[in-house]
Parts: C-alpha cells; sequence; structure tokens
C-alpha cells in the first residue's frame, strides 16, 4: 500500500502533453497518491508553447485533481524535488532507447542527493511509439492527431501550427 505522505514528482516538457504522459499520471497515482506533474524547460530543446500554455494544457487533459498539482521547475530538477520535500521522481519509457540517457540522468541525479529515488514506469504498449515531436510532425502535415492527445490539447496544437503549415 502506498505511503501517502510520499510527494512524487513526474517531470517533462509536456510539449504537449500526450495520451502517453496522461497514462504514466494515472498509473503513477495508484502508486504514489501525491504528485507534482512539474513542466521543465530543456536548454537543448526548443519548445513550441510556453510553460503558461503548457501548464493550461495539461490542467484541460487531467482536470482538477486534489492530490495533484503542476508546476513549472527552471533549474537542476534534483534542487526542485528537493525544494518541495519530495522523495521521487518519475521517468516514464517508451523503448530501450530512451532508457540510457534515462539512466544516466537517474545516476547523476543520484550523486547530487541520494535521498531521492528515481522510478522507471515502462509506457502501456498502445502508447509506446508516441511522442510530443511524432505529435506535432502529424499535426502540421494535416494529420488527424485525436488518438494522441485529448481534444483541448489537440485544438491548442492545431492553431499553434498554423503559421508554420504550407500545404
Amino acid at each position: 500500500m502506498a505511503d501517502k505522505s510520499v510527494l512524487a514528482v513526474y517531470p517533462g516538457s509536456f510539449d504537449p502533453i500526450t495520451y502517453g504522459h496522461i497514462d504514466v499520471i494515472k498509473r503513477s497515482m495508484t502508486i504514489f497518491p501525491n504528485l507534482v506533474v512539474a513542466v521543465v524547460g530543456n536548454p537543448y530543446k526548443q519548445s513550441l508553447f510556453d510553460f503558461e500554455e503548457r501548464v493550461d494544457m495539461i490542467q484541460a487533459a487531467i482536470g482538477n485533481k486534489k492530490n495533484i498539482r503542476i508546476d513549472m521547475c527552471s533549474g537542476l530538477l534534483i534542487d526542485y524535488v528537493r525544494s518541495i520535500d519530495a522523495k521521487v521522481i518519475i521517468r516514464g519509457l517508451r523503448a530501450i532507447s530512451d532508457f540510457e540517457y534515462e539512466f544516466q540522468m537517474a545516476l547523476s541525479n543520484n550523486k547530487l542527493n541520494s535521498s531521492i529515488e528515481t522510478l522507471f514506469m515502462m509506457s502501456s504498449a498502445q502508447y509506446s511509439y508516441v511522442s510530443s515531436k511524432l505529435i506535432k510532425e502529424i499535426a502540421l502535415l494535416g494529420g488527424d492527431i485525436s488518438a494522441f492527445v485529448p481534444r483541448p490539447v489537440a485544438l491548442k496544437l492545431n492553431d499553434k501550427l498554423k503559421k508554420y503549415k504550407r500545404f
């Protein structure tokens, strides 16, 4: 049985949030009833949506849940996790190709703060190929993304990409 006092953090760029992300959130809540979904900035990635837009899309996708908080995180994730007194970082893995990077990050975070654990959660099979990048490409080329993201997210993404569409 989960310890209701343990706070976990599910970080990601969520650019945009997908049904795969939502699946990890729901499954994480069965283990850790207190969850922070942390929208993080990555200096190596160019985000299509700003922090506030991503937070709004997550809120629209998951609704109001009393044990889930959506927050923004800049700087080192491990510092953020420590600052909110969380004990666990949840990382979703879609395929073996994700593992090497995530493993390096988990070991680095452990070296920076050994009191915070990283939990790897395998993607559900139906979402194992879904990525925000893939969804943006499909939307840009005029494809139907309704199987990958909730309707409010699809509308926001299609609206954002209008200026890039040339077809």
